[in-house]
């Protein structure tokens, strides 16, 4: 090898580790959070912390500064509530929080630690918090694709700062994202390892609505499932009710008007068969049921839907105006 290539070939390998020290030293300033403040509750049964975390991250101050005159600006802090066992609180037992006094504990997760100080009193816990990113838990996510860098299509106008403390806050991890990832769900990002988290959404619930009739779900759509408590239970439920290959907002909206068997079959046992998942919702959202049905027939009311909604206004109107 000549001299000339050999000076260059250092010259790359120097100027490629400086590119690395460069990129690891921004990452971990880029993911430095200041203290902030923590309150804290004991649930009535003393067996998990009800946790608050304030964050005040250094770029926020900057913020704060720049933006001073803007009272619309709220990026100078962020809070994190959660609830804790107390195993995840080292340091802190259940019984120094009940005694008061004193305290110090740390909260270890992938994304970083975060040690608390403070005192509690009367069930009651107060102090300030600091948090430590961990940057190889950044990497991690970025070589699965889960950039905590840019944005997410979370409604997320937050820095990187927020992102990684969340991520500890919450214990979002690298398990997590590679459960999510083996589902098959199509492109997800950052947002999508939270909304996980805090709904409960892993690979088998995902797969269970996929087997349910319901392979296209997106993220959004699977929160929207949790938070109305659809699963494979009760869209058994719907087929046995007669609804089947129903759209799934048709499912929201039966969660959401409390479309059950037991109505479904009081209103086909006055005659009301075939109904659709609109109906059906007309039904509960005018407050018809059975004996509300027997009314209408015996005042010679049609049976078809929107008569009997008329007729469900009309008795209420007449109802007010007696009052």
């Amino acid at each position: 090898m000549s001299k000339k290539i050999w000076l260059l070939v250092v010259l790359l390998v120097v100027m490629s580790l400086a590119l690395m020290l460069s990129v690891a030293a921004f990452s971990v300033t880029a993911q430095k959070v200041e203290s902030g403040t923590w309150t804290a509750s004991l649930a009535e049964d003393n067996s998990k912390l009800d946790l608050n975390l304030q964050v005040r991250t250094e770029w926020s101050e900057k913020t704060e500064k720049n933006d001073k005159d803007d009272k619309d600006d709220k990026s100078g802090r962020h809070g994190m509530g959660q609830t804790y066992q107390f195993s995840d609180l080292q340091g802190l037992t259940r019984e120094a929080a009940v005694a008061g006094g004193a305290v110090r504990f740390t909260i270890v997760r992938e994304a970083g630690t975060i040690e608390c100080e403070g005192s509690f009193q009367n069930r009651k816990g107060t102090g300030t918090f600091r948090f430590t990113a961990n940057p190889v838990f950044v990497s991690e996510m970025k070589s699965r694709g889960f950039d905590f860098e840019k944005e997410s299509r979370w409604n997320d106008k937050g820095h990187v700062e927020d992102r990684v403390f969340m991520a500890a806050a919450l214990n979002v991890t690298t398990a997590l994202a590679d459960d999510l990832l083996s589902a098959g769900l199509g492109k997800l990002d950052v947002g999508d390892l939270f909304k996980a988290r805090i709904f409960k959404i892993d690979s088998n619930y995902m797969r269970e609505m996929k087997a349910s009739g319901y392979p296209n779900l997106d993220m959004d759509d699977l929160v929207r499932a949790r938070i109305f408590k659809i699963d494979a239970k009760f869209l058994t439920e719907a087929t046995q009710m007669g609804f089947t290959k129903e759209p799934f907002e048709s499912l929201v909206k039966m969660r959401i008007f409390k479309v059950t068997p037991e109505f479904i079959a009081e209103v086909r046992n006055e005659g009301l068969s075939d109904l659709s998942v609109e109906e059906i919702v007309k039904l509960r959202i005018f407050k018809i049921d059975a004996e509300a049905i027997r009314k209408a027939k015996a005042e010679g009311v049609p049976v078809e839907i929107n008569q009997r909604v008329k007729w469900r206004l009309g008795v209420e109107r007449t109802s007010r105006r007696a009052i």
